[in-house]
């Protein structure tokens, strides 16, 4: 009963949160509270364990343990309902307050999680009643209520007894009666037919009320959004160079020079990706500037596009990690606009806002440098996924994701460092996040058996808006060799590397480095990703035999 009222409160509250706000769902609200409160390494050690599985784990783990709590509730109730109905009421206040306190909440961001307790408190009422009815209704003229001592015996599964002062025992052809439940004054038995319908119909309410709030949400709208977009599309007025025909060595196991919008990485704060329709998308500008800025879907389109190829690399990313990805993307450039709002001289920092509530702080001086920092809108050749920014996000190449990439974007404020402080700056992370050059091994792979002798390593190195000049490799820590570099478009992305070393037979740890195009050698210390970006040569130990 208890479980089936959970899924009830649930499923509707999931269903008015898809008509309010996503965000408001409670299991969304307390997830996104739980991480707010958690200490920034744990954050850390969550994205490092668990990748971009880590907040689908989150949810998971907390709708089982409702699930638990729920359970509980019922037992409660089988003393007294208004227990179960108050453990449920006390459920939907966390929700509520923890939907208050998320980003841009509103009042009625308490809706989901008051109307969902209170769906499941009446759930449980009804199916509590369902369960039991009165013992007199299955003996004529309710001889039942007559001895309340005798009708305690039933319980032991005798059927219709005579007095027990004239029949020794239950008679050999009866009917054995269920357990009788004593409410107060009055006698009940457990009717399971009437309970197992009524919680059916439950978990079909349940069912459909997750159903209405997933199409509510607007996923399959979005899905038809993205498909229109893609056939309005214009061209670039500045098209990306070709990619040379020597970029990608096309080595098996080697990461491919563009990587696959199915295989891009994924860090971001979203529990529930936004689902936002294209037409009613808008981008404020505002803030240090002279002239206010709101731009429409349709507006950004008519801008002169451009096309660049850029990769990105999350700053959760350990030496080695594969938070990193390369793609081409088409978008306006976000320069432009901010020229024609006006910028004023005191302004160092862009705190960008995602759909979500999430905030980014980005400096100006990188901005207005002259790289292709895009107000994207689409990605290899597509319309942005919605995991991926869907319908517009920020890419600036040269900083890491936490202080450029902001998806589902919607509002800029110009601003200053010493006024405003972005989420994860808020979490002890650095303000401004350049990229550091850095290298990885991706052939052979981590403990790998190779063969003696000749044997090909390869990996991919970056410096973005730098540049990649040299790699290096060594084995067993002995002298360093140039290894060949792949072709490149620009400085912007990452630049696949290979090499031949002569393993003898046994044990060998490989390690690599890069220099970029201002001459700067990686460092070999080693440093974990927070503040600022992980430091240290990338290594694996391989066995040749």
């Amino acid at each position: 009963m208890g479980f089936v009222a959970g899924a009830v409160a649930l499923g509707v509250a999931q269903l008015v949160a898809a008509v309010v706000n996503q965000g408001a769902s409670p299991v969304v609200a307390v997830s996104g509270a739980v991480v707010d409160a958690t200490p920034a390494g744990l954050k850390e050690w969550g994205i490092q364990t668990f990748g971009s599985n880590d907040k689908p784990l989150l949810v998971t783990g907390i709708v089982v343990v409702l699930a638990f709590v729920a359970g509980g509730f019922g037992l409660l109730a089988r003393s007294r309902v208004a227990y179960g109905a108050a453990g449920l009421a006390v459920f939907g206040l966390v929700g509520a307050v923890a939907a208050l306190t998320r980003p841009e909440s509103g009042v009625l961001d308490v809706l989901p999680s008051l109307l969902g307790a209170g769906a499941g408190a009446w759930t449980l009422s009804r199916l509590v009643r369902r369960s039991r009815h009165d013992a007199g209704e299955f003996h004529s003229g309710g001889a039942a209520r007559e001895n309340v001592a005798a009708w305690t015996t039933v319980a032991d599964g005798a059927g219709d007894r005579e007095d027990s002062r004239t029949s020794p025992g239950p008679r050999a052809d009866a009917p054995a009666r269920p357990p009788v439940m004593l409410a107060g004054a009055a006698l009940h038995e457990f009717d399971r037919r009437r309970l197992l319908t009524g919680a059916v119909v439950g978990l079909g309410v349940a069912g459909a009320t997750g159903l209405g709030a997933r199409v509510l949400s607007g996923g399959t709208n979005v899905v038809q959004a993205r498909q229109d977009v893609m056939k309005a599309l214009p061209r670039p007025a500045v098209p990306a160079r070709p990619i040379p025909a020597g970029a990608d060595l096309r080595i098996p196991g080697l990461a491919p020079f563009v990587t696959p919008n199915a295989d891009f990485y994924r860090v971001d704060t979203a529990f529930v990706v936004p689902a936002i329709d294209p037409a009613t998308w808008t981008l404020k500008i505002h803030g240090l500037v002279d002239r206010p800025v709101e731009l429409t879907f349709a507006d950004l389109l008519k801008r002169p596009l451009v096309e660049t190829d850029t990769t990105l690399t999350c700053v959760s990313n350990d030496v080695g990690g594969h938070y990193i990805g390369n793609a081409r993307w088409l978008g306006a450039r976000l320069a432009d606009v901010l020229r024609e709002a006006g910028l004023r001289r005191d302004a160092d920092m862009l705190l960008s806002v995602s759909r979500d509530g999430w905030t980014c702080g980005t400096p100006v001086d990188v901005v207005m440098d002259g790289r292709d920092a895009l107000l994207a809108v689409a990605m290899n050749g597509q319309a942005l996924p919605a995991a991926h920014g869907f319908p517009v996000r920020q890419v600036v190449p040269g900083l890491y994701g936490y202080v450029s990439a902001t998806k589902w974007v919607t509002e800029i404020r110009v601003t200053r460092f010493d006024q405003d402080v972005a989420y994860w700056t808020g979490e002890g992370w650095a303000p401004k996040g350049p990229i550091k050059t850095q290298s990885r091994i991706d052939v052979p792979g981590e403990g790998d058996n190779v063969s003696v002798g000749p044997t090909t390593v390869a990996g991919v190195a970056w410096a973005q808006h730098k540049g990649i000049d040299a790699v290096e490799v060594r084995v067993d820590g002995g002298a360093w060799r140039e290894a060949k570099l792949a072709a490149v478009p620009g400085p912007d992305t990452w630049r696949q590397w290979s090499a031949e070393v002569d393993l003898a037979q046994g044990r060998h740890k490989i390690e690599v480095r890069a220099t970029d195009a201002t001459g700067y050698t990686q460092t070999p210390v080693e440093e974990p990703p927070a503040p600022d970006g992980a430091t240290g040569y990338h290594s694996i130990t391989v066995r040749a035999g």
